[in-house]
């Protein structure tokens, strides 16, 4: 894979290069070493694209949790969610209240924390604007790295997800808030 965008939110490309180059070289070395090629599928004929090759995010997943992981970033880290049940009405009764509720964040190494999304849109958004708060009121992070595709990338996935491009032009028009962590975004291509 290669690297055909970068965006700094909230000062992230700047903050990233000065705490954390070591973890950066290694963020760019895992994105190097994912083979594109190895991830494509040939869609099945009830698909919109029926025969062509395309590339399978949970594969890519796959390879980019076991590149991480061989050098040494935390995968999985989990922050346990104790969900709140006074701000119930009280007409309202829940069947339940989940037990054993999580966050979790891909990897985190160092206090930098990282996280491969080719999901939904609304999980890019989430991942940087609240999860990485999250996190660093936590105690687990400081800065953050966000690593997703380009549109080019995008358009070549066997599930709609969405892009860097996308992505980026919503961060610009929300603006930062004062909770908001530093966070490098990245965008990759095959």
């Amino acid at each position: 894979m290669i690297i055909g965008g970068i965006y700094s939110f909230n000062g992230g490309q700047e903050v990233i290069e000065t705490k954390y180059s070591n973890e950066l070289s290694e963020v760019i070395n895992v994105i190097e070493s994912v083979n594109s090629a190895r991830h494509k599928t040939k869609v099945s004929e009830e698909k919109t694209m029926p025969g062509k090759l395309l590339f399978k995010p949970s594969s890519l997943n796959k390879s980019f949790k076991r590149e991480f992981t061989a050098r040494g970033w935390g995968a999985n880290t989990r922050v346990l969610c104790d969900y709140p049940t006074e701000f119930y009405t009280p007409d309202y009764s829940p069947p339940s209240v989940a037990k054993n509720a999580f966050r979790e964040m891909d990897f985190v190494k160092n206090r930098l924390g990282g996280e491969v999304q080719f999901g939904k849109y609304a999980f890019m958004v989430y991942n940087v604007c609240a999860k990485m708060t999250i996190f660093h009121n936590q105690g687990f992070i400081d800065a953050g790295v966000e690593i997703v595709p380009l549109k080019e990338l995008a358009s070549e996935m066997s599930t709609g997800v969405s892009y860097f491009e996308q992505f980026v032009w919503d961060l610009e028009h929300r603006g930062v808030s004062n909770i908001d962590i530093p966070v490098l975004i990245i965008g990759i291509s095959g």
